[in-house]
């Protein structure tokens, strides 16, 4: 998304490409993504690392959280393609970051991003500005959500194979996104062809409940104790699991908070790692 005035990504686009600039910048190795693309896109001024949601010591979670759940995809989309799937598709795309990074995709892998056309309009033209020429396995497809524009249509048209099986990632998305829009969205991602994987994070019910025992949330990798965030939509593994299924989906899994911090974060001794109550459900045509 991008706003009226300024025409730039909004407040979340720019703070999930500082934070995953801001992992480089001062976690310690090894970093989990390496992303700074993001940074260059905003130039958000010498001192951005002094924001509060930079500096606070609360944001670390979120941050670590931010990071997984990029390598976590992009991981899953080498799988994929390594088995010869050769769509990557981004819902909500933001200032991600995936062609510029991973050259060694071009060739074999076309990447679809999906997002609104003023904030598609904008980065283009910084990504021209900073000398990112086009890449020809980048595809732009926008959608303007707020006019209920059908968004597995503007795919079609703008390359996108229906008859082949793709990667789709919807991260970060659905705790902005009416339980209604979310059904709506599995239901366009199930239309994939058969051997399609879908990608999708969600915000767990219990995610920002005020703890019985501070040092045991704690202990869990929760957020610090306050006012509860006010997301659209919040699903259990067996709500989410559920949806996926009656959309159409073959087969889905809960993938849980706890795995992805084994698999990432293991072994650090710096207590950085992801907030729980943001876990992946992974749903396979």
């Amino acid at each position: 998304m991008t706003t009226e005035k300024t025409k730039v990504p909004d407040e979340t686009a720019v703070r999930v490409a500082l934070w995953r600039a801001l992992h480089v910048r001062s976690d310690a190795p090894p970093h989990v993504v390496e992303d700074e693309v993001g940074l260059d896109l905003v130039a958000p001024g010498e001192d951005w690392q002094l924001r509060p949601d930079m500096a606070g010591e609360g944001m670390r979670g979120f941050r670590a959280g931010v990071v997984a759940r990029a390598r976590f995809v992009e991981d899953l989309v080498a799988q994929r393609c390594a088995a010869g799937v050769a769509q990557y598709v981004i819902l909500g795309a933001g200032l991600d970051s995936f062609v510029q990074r991973r050259p060694e995709f071009a060739g074999r892998l076309r990447v679809f991003e999906i997002d609104q056309p003023a904030t598609q309009e904008w980065k283009r033209r910084r990504l021209a500005e900073l000398g990112h020429g086009p890449a020809s396995w980048q595809h732009w497809v926008p959608v303007d959500f707020e006019t209920g524009e059908v968004w597995w249509e503007r795919l079609v048209e703008n390359g996108f194979d229906p008859d082949r099986p793709a990667v789709l990632s919807c991260a970060g998305v659905t705790m902005y996104l009416s339980e209604e829009a979310v059904r709506d969205t599995l239901a366009q991602a199930a239309r994939a062809a058969a051997g399609s994987t879908l990608a999708m994070t969600f915000i767990l019910p219990t995610a920002f409940d005020e703890p019985e025992d501070p040092a045991a949330h704690a202990a869990a990798g929760r957020p610090e104790p306050g006012p509860r965030v006010h997301f659209r939509s919040y699903f259990t593994p067996d709500a989410i699991l559920g949806l996926a299924l009656k959309a159409g989906f073959r087969e889905a899994q809960y993938v849980s908070t706890e795995e992805i911090t084994a698999r990432y974060f293991a072994g650090r001794t710096d207590g950085f790692r992801p907030a729980a109550g943001e876990p992946f459900m992974l749903a396979h045509t």
